[in-house]
C-alpha cells in the first residue's frame, strides 16, 4: 500500500510497532535451533564442527544474499520486501521439520537465511523515511528490543517445547504465526516516499531521490565514505560476539551448569536480551542527543557499548559461579543494546536515502559473512582443543577491535562525511 492518503501524526510510531512484530519473528525463528541442539546432537550423531556449521551456514547465506537484497530493497516497494520475505521464512522454518539428517539441517538452516536477508535492508530503509535524525536512532533503538523479546521467546520456547514434545513442533508454531501475523499487516504497512525525512531535515526543495544507483557506483560512494567502512568493520566484529551468545551459550550453560534444555535455553537469552531491551532505548536516546550537538554522536554510543561489555563477555567464560555468569550476561546485555541501537543509523548519518536499502544490505554481508557466519565455526574448533568456555571468554578480544574502529571513525571521519551529505540534501 504506497502512501496516497493522510496518515495520522504518531503513524511513524506506528510503523515502528508493525516492523517490531515481524522482527520479533525474524529472530525468534532463527533462534530456536539453538536451543535444540542437545536433541539434535543426540538424535542425529552430531558434532561440534556440524553443529556450528548450522549456525554458520544461516550466516553464509544470509551474507552471501544481502547485497542482492539490498540492491532490490532500492528497487521496488519495501513493504512487498518485508512482507514477502516473512511468508518465506515462515514456510521454510515450518519445512526444517522434513529434516532427518545433518545434509536436510543443513539446506533448511542455508534457505532460513536467504528468506530472512531481505528483512533488514527493507526495514531500516523504509523507517529511516519516517524518521529523521532527530527521532531515527530512538525509533530503531525501539526495533531493536523485538531482536531481544524474539530472541528470549524463540530459545525458551524451543527449548520448553523440545523438552516434551521433540523439536520439530516448535519449527511449526514459529513459522505458522509468522503467516498469520503477515496476512494481519497486509493491510497496514504502507509505503513513504523515499527520502522525505532527510529532505524535509535538510531544507530541500526537489525529489529526495536522484536516481537508483548502479552497483559500481554505490562501491565508489562506499570507498569514498571512510566511515561507513569503519562501520561495517566495527559491525563485522560486534556481530561475531552476538553470534557466540546466541549460537553457544545455551550449550555451554547445559555442559558446565547441568541446565535443562527450557532453563539453558532461557538463561542464555533472558538476562542478555532483558538488559539489552534498557540499553537500545538508552542508546537511542543519548546518540540521538549527542547527534544534535556533533556527527560523533552516535558512533560514540557505539564505542562505549563494544569497550564497555568486552570485560563481561570474557567474564561469562571464565566464570564457574551462576551468579556472576548472571552478572556478567546482565552488563553484557546493557553495553550490547547501546551498539545496537545505532547499528543503521550511525550509517543513515553518511549514506544519502537512494542508497540506504544497499548500504544496510552490504553492512549485512560483511557482518555475517565476517563475523556472525565465523563465530560459530570458529568457537566450534576452538572448543574442541581448548573448552567451550575458553573460547568464549576469548571473543572479548573481538569487541577490543570493533572499538578501535569506531574511534577511528570517531576521529578522523564522520564529522566531514556527515557534512558532506547534507550539502547534497540541501542543494536538491
Amino acid at each position: 500500500m504506497k502512501m496516497d492518503r493522510p496518515l495520522a501524526a504518531n503513524y511513524k510510531w506506528h510503523v515502528v510497532a508493525m516492523l517490531w512484530c515481524i522482527s520479533f519473528f525474524n529472530y525468534a525463528d532463527r533462534q530456536a535451533i539453538f536451543s535444540v541442539f542437545p536433541l539434535l546432537e543426540r538424535e542425529m550423531q552430531l558434532t561440534s564442527v556440524q553443529l556450528g556449521l548450522l549456525g554458520s551456514a544461516f550466516a553464509w547465506v544470509y551474507g552471501l544474499g544481502a547485497p542482492f537484497a539490498g540492491w532490490i530493497v532500492d528497487r521496488v516497494q519495501r513493504r512487498s520486501a518485508i512482507l514477502g520475505g516473512l511468508y518465506a521464512w515462515s514456510a521454510i522454518c515450518i519445512a526444517t521439520i522434513a529434516s532427518w539428517d545433518f545434509k536436510h539441517l543443513l539446506f533448511w538452516r542455508a534457505a532460513e537465511g536467504l528468506g530472512e536477508t531481505f528483512y533488514y535492508p527493507a526495514s531500516m530503509s523504509l523507517v529511516s523515511d519516517y524518521h529523521d535524525s532527530r527521532t531515527r536512532s530512538r525509533a530503531m533503538g525501539l526495533h531493536q528490543t523485538s531482536v531481544y523479546i524474539g530472541t528470549i521467546a524463540g530459545g525458551f520456547f524451543a527449548g520448553l517445547i523440545g523438552q516434551y514434545y521433540g523439536w520439530r513442533l516448535s519449527f511449526i508454531v514459529f513459522g505458522g504465526l509468522g503467516v498469520v501475523l503477515g496476512l494481519v499487516l497486509q493491510r497496514h504497512l504502507v509505503e513513504p516516499p523515499r527520502g522525505a525525512a532527510d529532505l524535509a531535515e535538510a531544507g530541500g526543495h526537489g525529489n529526495a531521490v536522484a536516481g537508483r544507483l548502479r552497483f559500481g557506483e554505490f562501491l565508489r560512494l562506499v570507498g569514498r565514505t571512510p566511515t561507513l567502512l569503519c562501520l561495517m568493520g566495527a559491525f563485522m566484529c560486534a556481530n561475531f560476539v552476538a553470534v557466540v551468545l546466541l549460537s553457544w551459550m545455551p550449550k555451554f550453560l547445559y555442559d558446565r551448569f547441568h541446565m535443562g534444555l527450557a532453563m539453558a535455553g532461557l538463561t542464555a537469552t533472558v538476562f542478555v536480551q532483558l538488559a539489552s531491551m534498557v540499553g537500545a532505548p538508552l542508546g537511542g536516546w543519548l546518540a540521538d542527543a549527542w547527534r544534535r550537538r556533533s556527527p560523533r554522536g552516535r558512533l560514540a554510543v557505539q564505542m562505549v557499548g563494544v569497550l564497555g561489555g568486552a570485560p563481561f563477555v570474557a567474564l561469562c567464560g571464565m566464570t564457574q559461579s551462576i551468579g556472576w555468569l548472571i552478572v556478567a550476561l546482565t552488563l553484557w546485555g546493557l553495553f550490547k543494546g547501546l551498539y545496537d541501537a545505532n547499528i543503521f543509523a550511525s550509517v543513515f548519518d553518511v549514506v544519502r536515502p537512494e542508497a540506504r536499502g544497499a548500504a544496510a544490505g552490504f553492512m549485512n554481508t560483511i557482518g555475517w559473512l565476517g563475523g556472525g557466519g565465523t563465530a560459530p565455526l570458529v568457537i566450534g574448533l576452538l572448543a574442541e582443543d581448548r573448552g567451550l568456555g575458553t573460547a568464549i571468554a576469548l571473543a572479548s578480544t573481538v569487541y577490543l577491535a570493533a572499538g578501535v574502529l569506531l574511534l577511528i571513525g570517531i576521529v578522523f571521519f564522520v564529522t566531514r562525511d556527515a557534512a558532506r551529505l547534507q550539502q547534497e540534501l540541501a542543494a536538491r
